[in-house]
C-alpha cells in the first residue's frame, strides 16, 4: 500500500503545498527525460509478494503487525487488513541466473515469516483472494491500524460519499454495500516489476497492456469470494468496484474508475501518462515534503519526485508506470499488478518468466501497437480472461483465438526468444516455461479450487469446503508443487474444531414473505421448499416478523377463512435474533432457552441468513 506518512487532505495550506510539489515533478520528470537523465540499457526485474496469515482454523488471523515485528526485516511491511503482509524483494538485473536469485531470496524470506508465523499459532497460504474470508473478517477491527490506511479510508469514503457497492457476477452473484475499502484488503497479488529504458517505455507499456489479457487466463488463481463462484480472477472486479469512488447521477458521465485498465493506447513518454492521471483522479493523500524537486536538479541531486510517486501509488492501474530512483540513478518501470498470489511459489516464478520473456520479447511489429489491434480488443481480452480464463476466446492482430492457442502458438515462442535475448539460463527458461505449457494442458489455480469446491460442497457444509481446500493449499504450497501436478482433494483427517460464528453455518439462501402477502402462499411455499421457518419482511426489507410451520398449522387447524388471512395476522411480531458474529455456542443457547427451533440473523437492522436446529445438527455431525 506504499508510503505510510501520509496525511488527508483536512490541512488546506500541506495540500496547496502538496500540489505545487505534484506539478513541479512532473516538470522535474520531463527535464530529466529531455536530458537524458534517466537510466537506459539496463534491465532489471524486481517483485512484491503478497500472502495471508491464517489462524490454526484455516481463518484470517488478526496478527500481521505482531508478526511482522517478530520478523524484524526491512523487506516486510503491512497491508491494509491485519491479516495480510508484503514483501518487497531486491530489484536483480537481468542476467543468466537472475530468476535463481529472485526465488531463492521469495523462499527464503516466505520460510522466515513461516517460522516466525507458527510462533503466534498461524500459517502463511498464497492465494489471490482468501477461501475463508467472511463478512465478519471485513469490519473495521480488521484494518491494520496505521496511519495510512485510515487516511485512505477516511478520505475515499468522504470523496464517494455513500456506501460503496459491489455487484459481481459470475456462476453466482454477489451484492453487497459497505462502509469501508476493506474489500480491497481481500485481494493479495505477486506484483512484477521490468525496468526499461525510458525511450522504449510507450511502446514497451503498450505491449504490456496488449499482453494482459492472455497472460491473465493462464494466471488465474481467485474464483471465490464470501463463499461464492464469481470469476476466475474475481480480484478485478473486486478491487475496481471496492474503492470506486465516483458518483453515480442521473447525468451520464465518462469517468474513469480508480482502479482503471485504460481507455487508449499511451502516446509521448511516462510524464504523459502521469499528467493525464492527475487530470483523471482527484488528490486523496498528501504528505509533507522537505525538498523541491526543480531546486533538487539545480543543484545537481536526482530528485525522487515524492509527491508523484504518492499520488501514482493511490491510482491503480493494472500495468503501473513508475518512476525510481536506486544507487543515485533514476530509472522507469513497468508494474504488472494483476497476476495473483500462488497456487506455489514455482508457478509465480513461471509466471514471471513468461511475463518478462513476452515483455523483452516483443517482436518489432508491435512497436506501434495503434496500427496493429485496436486498444478496445486489448481491454475486451482482459475482462474477458479475468472472467473466463483459459476458456477464453481472445481478438488478437483483429482475430479471433483460444486464449490458450495464442499462447501456445504465438506468445509462449515470443517468451523463449525474449529470454534468450536476455541471456536467461537455459535451464531456467525451459522449466519455467514448461510449467507454463503444462498448466495449458492440465488446470489453473482458478480450475482446481472451483473443482474441488463443487466436489466438496456435495457431502460437506459450504464453510468446512472452504477451510479444506485452504488447508490444501497450503499443504501443496509447502512442497511447493506446481498447480497442474495439483490432486483432488480427499475429506480425510480432521478440521480442528473452534468456537464457530453463527455466519460460518447460517443459511443464506433465504425464503422469505412480506407482510401483506396471503398467509395461504406463505404455507405453501413452505410445503414446495420443505422450510419450517419463513422470515417476514416490510416494503424496505427489514424483518419484522416469523412464520413458523407448527405456528401456521394452529390457524390452519382452527380458522375457517384461513385463505383471507395475510401473512401480517398470523406472523410472530416479537421475534429473537443473532448476529453473524455471534458464537455458535451462544446462539444454541437463545435457541434453549427460549424453547426456538431457529434464529434470523440480522447485520445492521438487514436480514442476511437464519440459524435453525438443522444447522446446528450438521455443525455437530461435520
Amino acid at each position: 500500500m506504499g508510503e505510510q506518512n501520509v496525511k488527508n487532505l483536512d490541512d488546506d495550506n500541506i495540500r496547496s503545498k502538496f500540489i505545487q510539489h505534484l506539478i513541479n515533478d512532473v516538470e522535474a520528470l520531463e527535464i530529466m527525460l529531455n536530458k537524458k537523465m534517466i537510466e537506459s540499457g539496463i534491465r532489471r526485474i524486481g517483485a512484491e509478494q503478497e500472502f495471508c496469515l491464517v489462524d490454526e482454523h484455516w481463518r484470517p488471523a488478526k496478527n500481521s503487525e505482531v508478526i511482522l515485528d517478530a520478523i524484524n526485516d526491512g523487506h516486510f511491511t503491512t497491508e491494509l487488513a491485519q491479516y495480510n503482509l508484503e514483501i518487497n524483494l531486491d530489484p536483480v538485473e537481468l542476467k543468466p541466473d537472475c530468476f535463481q536469485k529472485v526465488s531463492e531470496q521469495l523462499n527464503y524470506l516466505l520460510k522466515k515469516a513461516k517460522k516466525e508465523a507458527e510462533k503466534y499459532n498461524s500459517k502463511i497460504v498464497l492465494t489471490g483472494i482468501l477461501p475463508t474470508i467472511s463478512k465478519a473478517e471485513l469490519e473495521m477491527d480488521y484494518i491494520t491500524p496505521r496511519t495510512r490506511y485510515w487516511a485512505l479510508n477516511d478520505m475515499l469514503t468522504s470523496v464517494k460519499g455513500t456506501d460503496f457497492r459491489l455487484f459481481i457476477k459470475g456462476v453466482e452473484e454477489l451484492s453487497i454495500s459497505h462502509a469501508s475499502v476493506l474489500f480491497e484488503a481481500c485481494n493479495t497479488s505477486f506484483q512484477l516489476h521490468l525496468q526499461v529504458s525510458p525511450e522504449d517505455f510507450i511502446s514497451s507499456y503498450n505491449w504490456a497492456q496488449a499482453i494482459s489479457g492472455p497472460i491473465m487466463a493462464i494466471t488465474t488463481n481467485s474464483p471465490l469470494l464470501i463463499g461464492r463462484e464469481l470469476w476466475c480472477e474475481t480480484r478485478i472486479a473486486l478491487f475496481q468496484q471496492s474503492i470506486d469512488i465516483r458518483r453515480q447521477s442521473y447525468v451520464l458521465k465518462d469517468q474513469e474508475p480508480r482502479v482503471s485498465f485504460g481507455k487508449k493506447w499511451a502516446t509521448g513518454s511516462i510524464a504523459e501518462i502521469f499528467k493525464n492521471d492527475i487530470a483523471q483522479h482527484k488528490i486523496i493523500l498528501t504528505k509533507e515534503i522537505p525538498n523541491d524537486s526543480l531546486t533538487e536538479l539545480k543543484n545537481g541531486n536526482i530528485p525522487k519526485l515524492h509527491a508523484l510517486n504518492l499520488h501514482n501509488g493511490t491510482v491503480y492501474r493494472w500495468n503501473r508506470p513508475c518512476y525510481g530512483v536506486g544507487n543515485g540513478k533514476a530509472h522507469v518501470r513497468i508494474e504488472n499488478r494483476y497476476i495473483p498470489a500462488g497456487p506455489s511459489t514455482l508457478d509465480e516464478m513461471a509466471n514471471f518468466a513468461l511475463w518478462v520473456g513476452i515483455m523483452i520479447g516483443r517482436p518489432s511489429e508491435f512497436d506501434n501497437m495503434p496500427k496493429v489491434m485496436d486498444f478496445r480488443d486489448a481491454k475486451s481480452n482482459f475482462i474477458k480472461a479475468s472472467r473466463t480464463g483459459r476458456e477464453s476466446i481472445l481478438i488478437w492482430k483483429g482475430k479471433s483465438i483460444s486464449a490458450t492457442k495464442l499462447i501456445l502458438t504465438e506468445l509462449l515462442p515470443i517468451a523463449h526468444e525474449g529470454l534468450k535475448k536476455a541471456g536467461v539460463n537455459d535451464s531456467d527458461r525451459l522449466q519455467l516455461l514448461g510449467i507454463i505449457e503444462d498448466r495449458l494442458k492440465g488446470q489453473t489455480g482458478s480450475e482446481w479450487i472451483i473443482k474441488n469446491y463443487r466436489i466438496l460442497k456435495k457431502s460437506i457444509r459450504k464453510d468446512n469446503a472452504l477451510r479444506l481446500i485452504t488447508r490444501a493449499m497450503y499443504k501443496n504450497q509447502k512442497k511447493n508443487i506446481p498447480v497442474h501436478l495439483w490432486p483432488t482433494i480427499k475429506k480425510e483427517g480432521y478440521l480442528k474444531q473452534e468456537a464457530h460464528l453463527v455466519t460460518h453455518i447460517m443459511t443464506t439462501e433465504l425464503y422469505t414473505v412480506q407482510e401483506q402477502d396471503l398467509a395461504n402462499l406463505a404455507t405453501h411455499l413452505m410445503q414446495w421448499k420443505n422450510i419450517h421457518h419463513m422470515p417476514v419482511e416490510d416494503g424496505s426489507g427489514k424483518l419484522t416478523g416469523l412464520l413458523t410451520w407448527k405456528h401456521t398449522q394452529k390457524f390452519q387447524n382452527h380458522e375457517d377463512d384461513y385463505s383471507k388471512l395475510k401473512v401480517i395476522d398470523i406472523m410472530q411480531k416479537d421475534v429473537i435474533v443473532t448476529t453473524p458474529r455471534t458464537e455458535i455456542t451462544e446462539a444454541i443457547k437463545t435457541m434453549k432457552n427460549h424453547d426456538i427451533g431457529c434464529l434470523p440473523v440480522v447485520d445492521k437492522e438487514d436480514l442476511v441468513g437464519i440459524i435453525t436446529i438443522k444447522d446446528v445438527i450438521s455443525f455437530d455431525n461435520d
